[in-house]
């Protein structure tokens, strides 16, 4: 016996889905029609400006009032830019610049190029306060490690997003900035009373709030003082009496991506996820990236038969499905963005480069890339300063605990070594490899990640961009003297 094609309905109006390649296949399209709240598009969805373009009118043949959704965050989170990297600096370089309406203007501009993209949602900005310099996961995404502060750009980045007509989905609540482990890998465990929470990391969320955010996103993270053994994305108490009675959020709480194993894991796979998710409060499930059209049946029929055996209340779907219409429904400010200036993201990366020591040595040097593995959020986007480097400029490639120094000695020579890695004070052997040149010739680390507080020995200059996105390294390029 098939599903009831109303209950069938209502629950496919809480789900958001996703399908690979360029172009939306027939069943994407359908399952609109049939009431799918809408569609996330990855990196494997995006070839160009005019395939989007195409890609959204497609969709929204579909159905008028589809939720279209991309993770654009700038800097090291881009799905419009994987090809070439973001040409706007992430949130931690926005945070260090520390200009409010520079953030505002980047993220109005980020949400400008969505709106003409036919684009409705932005999975953006990260607000979480990255307390934790080993954090796996944030780091860059997070403006900053002071609660204000953060909490000042996050509502200016949402008023930039929301006043290009696009809906902005502050994340992860509670605050996943002070893991030190990957909620796509595992379920990350932040063991502190509810009082540090409101002391470090909810600020940011009731900044957003009051800053009229259209959505907020949950955290696969786990906080026993609140959420027992499961994630916070089946919490009530998270879901409802923190975020919804003590903050005052009225519009609609999505899930993280329920394929995701600080989730899928918790509950025994995305379909009981989904269930939990719902009970707990959440209006608007991710399933994630990897979807067909059986997955999501398969999740529709979980949550139908959830309301059959009375782990779903109806009435809770009905209210998590309107909430979810009202997202779709909504529409930004009639006049648009602001007109945008011409290199904002260059400029506003120039602006966060940060120089500790003497960067006289660093004319004419060999330039070398140490590899760094990205994370599931970030995924495989090109990063460095071999883009911006004029073909004089020699480069080199180096695996730290692997590359032998003298290689590295015997092609610099008589130059000087500006050596540019990605969260340099995580990768095993790196600081040994810095000491090891430091000792035979001038060094300046370049490093595209958090910088946190570990400061490499023997070298000239540390310079920090806080992100590797084609504007940070556009700018660390310049700062260095190696391009005009």
């Amino acid at each position: 016996m098939g599903l009831d094609p109303g209950l069938r309905r209502l629950a496919l109006g809480t789900l958001l889905a996703a399908y690979a390649g360029p172009v939306p296949p027939d069943w994407a399209v359908d399952l609109l029609a049939d009431g799918l709240a809408g569609h996330t598009l990855f990196g494997t969805n995006v070839h160009d400006p005019a395939q989007v373009a195409a890609s959204t009118a497609a969709l929204r043949a579909g159905r008028a009032d589809v939720i279209l959704a991309i993770d654009e965050e700038g800097g090291d989170v881009t799905r419009l830019a994987h090809a070439t990297g973001s040409p706007y600096p992430g949130n931690a370089a926005l945070g260090a610049v520390d200009d409010p309406d520079l953030t505002r203007q980047v993220y109005a501009a980020i949400g400008g190029e969505l709106a003409a993209l036919g684009l409705t949602l932005d999975l953006a900005p990260t607000v979480d306060v990255n307390t934790a310099d080993e954090n796996p996961v944030i780091g860059t995404r997070s403006f900053g490690a002071d609660p204000k502060r953060v909490a000042v750009h996050s509502a200016a980045a949402v008023a930039g997003l929301q006043s290009a007509g696009v809906a902005a989905c502050a994340k992860h609540f509670p605050g996943h900035g002070a893991t030190v482990a990957d909620s796509h890998h595992e379920l990350p465990t932040v063991d502190v009373p509810p009082a540090v929470l409101r002391e470090r990391d909810l600020p940011p969320f009731a900044a957003v709030v009051d800053a009229g955010v259209r959505a907020v996103m949950t955290a696969h993270i786990r906080v026993p003082a609140l959420t027992g053994d499961g994630p916070a994305t089946f919490s009530r108490a998270v879901l409802v009496d923190l975020l919804r009675d003590e903050y005052g959020f009225t519009g609609a709480v999505i899930t993280d991506a329920l394929e995701m194993k600080g989730a899928a894991l918790a509950a025994g796979g995305v379909g009981p996820a989904a269930v939990r998710a719902l009970a707990a409060g959440a209006d608007l499930l991710c399933i994630g990236a990897k979807v067909d059209a059986a997955l999501v049946e398969l999740v529709a029929a979980e949550i139908v038969a959830g309301i059959g055996d009375g782990r779903l209340d109806r009435a809770r779907v009905e209210e998590a499905a309107g909430r979810t219409a009202a997202l779709a429904a909504w529409t930004g400010p009639a006049d648009g963005p602001a007109p945008v200036a011409a290199d904002l993201g260059y400029a506003a990366a120039l602006r966060a480069v940060h120089v500790e020591g003497d960067l006289t040595a660093a004319g004419a040097p060999l330039v070398v890339q140490v590899h760094a593995t990205s994370t599931i959020a970030e995924g495989r986007v090109p990063w460095g300063l071999g883009p911006h480097l004029p073909a004089d400029v020699a480069q080199a490639r180096a695996v730290a605990g692997e590359t032998d120094p003298a290689e590295l000695r015997a092609l610099a020579g008589d130059r000087p070594v500006v050596l540019v890695g990605r969260h340099l004070h995580r990768l095993p052997g790196a600081r040994e490899l810095v000491e090891a040149l430091a000792a035979t010739h001038p060094v300046t680390v370049v490093e595209m990640g958090w910088p946190g507080a570990w400061r490499p020995a023997g070298a000239h200059a540390f310079v920090a961009t806080y992100g590797a996105s084609h504007a940070n390294g556009r700018a660390a390029a310049k700062v260095l003297g190696l391009t005009d």
